[in-house]
């Protein structure tokens, strides 16, 4: 009892001492705040309070941020956009025009904007006012500020920075003083002598509103009074004109913030100077911004000189003065295409799960998370409505210009059409007025003229020499496009109509029904009855509509396998390659026009639950009943599809679209009718190894593959890591052709170890692993008994592997079948390992062609694989050691054969020749006749057949050893690189006495 009593008393003390001192550090890294101890006397500086709250606040990065795994922070990532001063007469240039008058203007830092100008007066503050367009970085130059003011590195000169958020101002309802509204965010200034208003204090005070656009102000002296006392209660709006007519606080400094729409809502000869931030101007700017995010993420792991290859090949690509280079003068799109790069080359099994579609979601609620659409003189519309939603009235507008360009195969538009599907038809003034605010801020951001030097765009670029628009990023066209139909935006006028006649009919249709139940009692007239049909229209648009749901899901099955799209690369490799470019041979494009693949990725991405709340804040809302009415349908259209034979890239992009869908059970359901995924060729990533682990992963237990073929898919260590849940469920893994050496037999051998493994047949050939690397293989075959099939062909294990293989085998009960071919497998190691295959109760074929095997040898592996004796206990087993047998040709020619003609083009042509080697051999009569006669004549007509040559003479029955000599030589010849026009040369002009001699004796090479 004494001892917890004296355990209490200690943490009593330990707490009180924590009480006593607090010691506190800032979050960001380069900051540290004085500590202060509450049992002193010394009073609290307000302005360090505010210092340090400031740097909590403006610290904390955004949920878009801390996707990327809090690499980030803005201290490390920020580069300073190009601000420029402008003359009053030229502060409404457009955005276009900008990115070619930009190269030549000096550029401004901030402390700059606060200079005495020409008519600055004295005892007066300057009101500056900075610009941009949506996506120059406004916001980000403003968090910048304030943190390098609290930290000391500029701005000094201002004791006091007092930061608001117009949009919060805009919000207020009650009546408030200047002292009122500082001390309601910031509770420790609420009596600072600087904002007392007495004598000159308040020239040390700089205010700062961020987002004028978003609050009313109006300046007429009737309808905002004058004030100069910072305790009078006024609207927040009053507060703000009197500060900016230099009555209340005159020598304070204001920094201002907004759009160009709103410029004139502050007359000029109230603004001090005019300031306009035009983003990253130049390449360099880009390539120190993409060089600080992304390396970051790299650090000092062996990433980083992969990172700077990547940066290497986006900075040349921006360099071609290409579209993205142009897209890029926003910081937004710069953002957009580091989040990309971030998602296809840095996304690992530790990472939070993102989409594609979540970032391009993320990135525009950036932009316009909580934007109204205004009339030009500000609103305080609450954002919930969803009809004055920004977003909102985007989809409607470009989202529909953009479904109609995916529609008809266009990238590009012209002013014409842009007015038809913005402009639209003559609307009210307030209309009018959102369109043109809509213009100046929002439709630059999403379009821009299109760089005449790309080739990606088609030939009608040139009609009529007239301007043509395309979206900044290519892939925002088909994210727009599928946003426009998942919002049921592409609904005919008709269809509309229904909508609300349905729901006004059922709105009213209660109140209908129960006067009429009134007044049936008093009145028994049966056509009162008549009227419980109005029950049944919301039910029957309800049916209706449920057929346009499933109209959408028809649309992403016909788009995701669209026969001209089959055989392009990956989506994920198109992906890629717009924002790196093409380095090397342009990719085989076999549609005729642009490909749209993403559309129908994005259309299922914007179904996951996440998109929908992140677009729900946009105020586009999708509504759950449409999602299950979409998925049920989409299920049965992708069933489907998948059952027909379906190329590499399409199956890998139908695994992208499950991925993005985050639905696991749409994803069982689907997979569940695949019983084979072969995706040969495809260039594995670490982001395609996780989307197959993933996808996988939703299946239950008892599924499994019968084959996962990534052979020539560019395989690495930490490739097999992230794909380790996927060969749970396979019954036949293909890793042939990659580039797997010995460390990545360490995760092998402990795969094969797992209990619940269910991997039948192993394929890894063509990879280095190496004597070492084959030994730790082998030590699973013990206590592994799931293997059937074990193929190690050209992995380089030696006689050394060969002989550990031999002894572990009778430890391992299962095996039916080794493949050891191109191995450099002697002929002591060989015939150890044939006489303990015909000691195992289950082998009953080994392959041992193409290697370093003496004609000896191999007479010795034939006579081994003949058991000894009928009684004897030693099996017969296969050997498939060489594709001749001294003059003849081996019974085992075809499987020999068939396995050299896939891989001749990648091994030794010296060891395949020899390994082709034929002696001189006499044709039967049969054979040498048949030649003469019939195949002749084939030659003479038609170009050379090897698949008619060969079945020709198979049907007409010759011996067996002519069909194999024939198929034979023709294989000869066809590895020798001799071209069958020469071959076909020397059938016809050879006398048939003398054939065998010119064909049959392999030439001299």
């Amino acid at each position: 009892m004494s001892s917890l009593h004296r355990q209490l008393s200690q943490m009593v003390g330990v707490w009180r001492c924590k009480r006593r001192l607090e010691v506190s550090l800032n979050p960001v890294a380069g900051f540290h705040c004085r500590t202060f101890c509450s049992t002193t006397s010394e009073p609290v500086d307000p302005i360090e309070i505010h210092k340090r709250k400031l740097i909590l606040w403006f610290s904390h990065l955004p949920q878009e941020e801390k996707q990327f795994g809090g690499y980030f922070s803005p201290e490390t990532m920020h580069v300073d956009p190009l601000i420029v001063e402008t003359k009053p007469e030229e502060r409404a240039r457009p955005l276009s025009s900008l990115k070619t008058q930009t190269s030549s203007s000096p550029s401004m830092t901030v402390e700059e904007l606060f200079d005495r100008t020409d008519t600055w007066n004295e005892g007066r503050g300057l009101n500056v006012l900075l610009y941009g367009a949506v996506g120059t970085g406004k916001s980000t130059v403003v968090r910048k500020l304030v943190l390098d003011w609290c930290a000391g590195t500029t701005l000094t000169h201002f004791k006091l920075l007092v930061p608001f958020s117009c949009e919060d101002l805009g919000q207020l309802t009650k009546v408030a003083s200047l002292r009122d509204l500082v001390s309601r965010k910031y509770l420790h200034l609420r009596k600072h002598p600087l904002l007392s208003g007495e004598g000159n204090q308040a020239k040390d005070v700089l205010f700062l509103f961020n987002g004028m656009e978003k609050m009313k102000l109006d300046f007429r002296i009737g309808s905002t009074e004058l004030c100069s006392d910072p305790n009078e209660a006024l609207p927040a709006g009053a507060v703000v004109v009197n500060l900016l007519r230099k009555y209340l606080l005159p020598e304070a400094n204001i920094l201002v913030t907004t759009r160009l729409s709103a410029l004139d809502r502050i007359p000029q000869k109230y603004v001090s100077r005019y300031a306009q931030i035009c983003g990253f101007s130049d390449p360099d700017r880009q390539r120190a911004y993409f060089t600080s995010r992304l390396l970051q993420q790299s650090g000092e792991t062996a990433q980083s000189h992969d990172t700077q290859a990547l940066i290497e090949l986006l900075y040349l690509n921006l360099q071609r003065e290409s579209q993205l280079a142009a897209a890029c003068f926003l910081p937004s799109y710069c953002w957009l295409t580091c989040a990309t790069l971030h998602f296809l080359h840095f996304t690992d099994a530790k990472a939070p799960i993102r989409t594609l579609t979540g970032i391009y979601t993320s990135f525009l609620r950036l932009n316009f998370g909580g934007e109204v659409l205004g009339t030009g003189a500000g609103t305080s519309v609450p954002i919930q409505e969803p009809h004055n939603s920004l977003m909102l009235y985007v989809v409607r507008t470009v989202g529909k210009l953009a479904f109609d360009g995916v529609t008809y195969k266009r990238l590009s538009f012209s002013e014409k059409e842009l007015e038809q599907w913005i402009g639209g038809k003559t609307k009210t003034d307030e209309e009018l007025h959102q369109l043109a605010m809509f213009r100046t801020d929002v439709l630059d951001f999403f379009l821009a003229p299109c760089v005449e030097s790309g080739n990606r765009l088609p030939v009608e670029l040139s009609e009529n020499n007239e301007r043509r628009y395309v979206f900044a990023v290519p892939a925002m066209q088909e994210y727009l496009a599928a946003l426009y139909v998942v919002l049921g935006e592409n609904k005919s006028p008709l269809e509309k109509l229904t909508r609300k006649v349905s729901v006004a009919i059922g709105q009213a249709s209660e109140d209908v029904s129960a006067i009429i139940n009134i007044l049936s009692k008093f009145i028994p007239l049966r056509v009162f009855a008549v009227f419980n049909l109005l029950k049944l229209f919301p039910k029957l648009f309800e049916k209706i509509s449920s057929k346009s749901k499933g109209s959408i899901a028809r649309t992403m099955a016909a788009e995701m396998f669209r026969t001209e799209d089959s055989y392009n690369e990956d989506v994920l490799d198109q992906v890629g390659q717009s924002l790196l470019g093409v380095h090397g041979p342009q990719p085989q494009q076999y549609s005729e026009g642009p490909s749209f693949e993403l559309y129908p990725i994005f259309m299922g991405g914007l179904l996951h639950y996440g998109n929908r709340v992140l677009l729900q804040q946009l105020g586009c809302s999708i509504q759950s009943t449409t999602v299950a009415q979409i998925t049920r349908v989409l299920r049965k259209y992708l069933v489907r599809e998948i059952s027909k034979p379906q190329p590499p890239e399409e199956l890998m992009d139908l695994l992208v679209l499950l991925y993005e869908f985050q639905n696991p059970r749409l994803t069982a359901e689907v997979l569940a009718s695949i019983r084979a995924i072969r995706l040969t060729s495809i260039r594995m990533t670490s982001l395609k190894c996780f989307i197959l682990s993933s996808v996988l992963l939703c299946t239950p237990a008892r599924y499994h593959l019968e084959e996962l073929d990534l052979s020539c898919c560019h395989l690495t260590h930490d490739m097999l890591q992230m794909l380790w849940p996927a060969f749970r469920h396979t019954h036949i893994l293909n890793l042939q052709f990659n580039s797997l050496g010995t460390d990545s037999c360490i995760l092998l051998r402990d795969l094969l170890l797992e209990p619940k493994i269910s991997i039948k047949s192993l394929r890894l050939c063509d990879n280095p692993l190496l004597e070492s690397g084959a030994c730790t293989l082998l030590e699973a075959l013990p206590e592994n008994q799931s293997l059937r099939h074990l193929s190690l062909m050209h992995t380089g294990m030696g006689d050394k592997g060969a002989l550990q293989l031999a002894e572990r085998l009778q430890q391992h009960t299962g095996l039916q079948e080794l493949n050891l071919a191109y191995n450099n497998i002697g002929d002591n190691a060989a015939l150890a390992l044939v006489d303990a295959c015909r000691e195992h109760p289950s082998i009953h074929t080994v392959h041992l062609y193409l290697n370093p095997l003496s004609d000896v040898g191999k007479q010795s592996l034939y006579v081994r694989g003949v058991p000894k004796s009928h009684s004897g206990s030693g099996r017969q087993v296969k050997v498939l050691a060489s594709v001749t047998e001294g003059s003849d040709i081996s019974e085992d020619w075809h499987p020999i054969l068939s396995v050299i003609r896939k891989n001749a083009s990648s091994w030794d042509r010296e060891r395949v020749k020899q390994q082709l080697k034929v002696h001189r051999v006499t044709l039967s009569q049969t054979g040498r006749d048949y030649i003469c006669k019939y195949n002749l004549k084939i030659l003479k007509k038609s170009k050379f057949s090897a698949k008619t040559y060969c079945k020709k003479l198979i049907f007409k029955i010759l011996p067996c050893r002519d069909v194999m000599m024939m198929i034979l030589v023709k294989f000869y010849y066809c590895i020798m690189g001799l071209r069958y026009k020469t071959l076909k040369k020397i059938l016809i002009n050879t006398n048939p006495h003398n054939l065998q001699d010119q064909i049959f004796r392999p030439p001299c090479v």
